[in-house]
């Protein structure tokens, strides 16, 4: 017999099975019915029946091999997919999700095997069948998981960066008051600049923390644009990051005219995130420059620094997300954000804009970042 065949014969007993390992996963399956522990199992098994008896040419067999799914087996996609899914969410760890697998083609090939009188050269094939089809099942489940676990951690993260708003802003308005109502020596009045500075870096990194997941649940950056001065807004960040760190003051070279219909707010968080990307692995005794540059249609903006060059094998993820160099240690004075964020931040706030961001970086020349801003942005419909 056949091993498709075998299977559509033999789904409730196999299935059965299934049902009694899963009870064994515990915590999840403790207070699990017989129908959420059986869940797709019929689904997937008969599924993978009807693959394996369809047509396959020694190029679509190799396709499998590499991962390469075809169009038609959608049934098992959606099955495995939804099983992942509900797994997920039933408190399966990934562990215990996958181990169903492992323990379904066992139960399958060992039942079968049993049921065999004399084995024939064709059932070699129907075992590889089985396999490539409990493969892609596996591969389809562990992949919607996977998702359900990313989601899950965006939306956590987005309440806490929300939540954390709160108590923040009442440190930060206790420091001013105290500054306004208080009678404070010239020590007292460190201890608050420093606490202020100390929740402006909070505030920074909540910002970005929030940004990042917006992008990851699926909303473009949102910006609202309007006729602003390039210019103004360099001159407001530089001096904010001169305050955190007076001994260095970088410089800015204005060259046409910078004028444009921009965000000014997103604006300012790309150029603090620039600029505090250069304090920070600038060399300090050479000058930090910013450059403005108007042609006929666009805005270039540069921020250049000496100091230890970028890796080339490093330029490739450096505006990925929740990256830092190697030699970055969490909390190391003069990060604009100790997650990894900012210069994601920056190109999200860039492409809102329709406009392009690159980075080159030497030892010779330094490490350059150059912006090109349209004069004109207009908001993403999407958002």
């Amino acid at each position: 017999m056949h091993l498709s065949t075998f299977i559509v014969q033999q789904v409730d007993n196999i299935v059965d099975e299934w049902e009694q390992f899963a009870k064994t996963l515990s915590p999840a399956a403790d207070s699990m019915g017989r129908g959420a522990l059986r869940d797709h199992a019929k689904s997937i098994l008969l599924a993978a029946a009807r693959d394996m008896e369809s047509a396959q040419s020694a190029g679509e067999q190799a396709a499998k091999a590499k991962g390469d799914s075809p169009d038609n087996n959608l049934t098992l996609d959606t099955a495995a997919a939804s099983h992942g899914e509900l797994r997920h969410t039933a408190g399966f760890d990934l562990m215990q999700m996958t181990s169903e697998f492992r323990h379904l083609r066992a139960c399958v090939i060992r039942r079968w095997v049993n049921s065999l009188v004399s084995p024939q050269l064709t059932h070699f094939q129907d075992m590889i069948r089985f396999n490539e089809a409990i493969d892609e099942a596996l591969t389809e489940s562990t992949a919607a998981y996977a998702e359900q676990v990313n989601r899950s951690r965006d939306i956590f993260l987005a309440i806490l960066g929300h939540d954390l708003r709160a108590p923040l802003q009442a440190v930060s308005m206790s420091t001013e008051m105290l500054v306004r109502k208080a009678r404070l020596n010239a020590e007292d009045l460190v201890y608050v600049t420093s606490i202020k500075r100390g929740a402006r870096h909070m505030g920074s990194m909540i910002s970005d923390l929030l940004e990042f997941v917006r992008s990851r649940l699926g909303s473009a950056l949102p910006i609202d644009p309007a006729p602003m001065d390039l210019s103004s807004a360099a001159k407001a960040v530089i001096n904010e990051a001169w305050a955190g760190q007076p001994d260095c003051l970088p410089q800015l070279r204005v060259e046409g005219d910078v004028h444009g219909v921009w965000d000014r707010g997103r604006i300012e968080q790309l150029l603090q995130n620039l600029i505090g990307n250069a304090l920070q692995h600038g060399a300090s005794h050479r000058p930090l420059t910013l450059t403005l540059e108007g042609s006929a249609d666009s805005v270039s903006l540069t921020m250049h620094n000496f100091g230890t060059p970028i890796p080339q094998e490093a330029l490739a993820t450096l505006f990925d997300p929740l990256v830092r160099g190697t030699s970055e240690e969490i909390g190391q004075p003069g990060t604009d954000t100790s997650l990894g964020l900012g210069l994601f931040i920056a190109k999200e706030v860039v492409s809102a804009h329709q406009g392009t961001i690159k980075v080159s970086s030497s030892a010779e020349d330094g490490t350059r970042f150059t912006v090109v801003l349209p004069r004109i942005s207009r908001a993403d419909p999407r958002t």
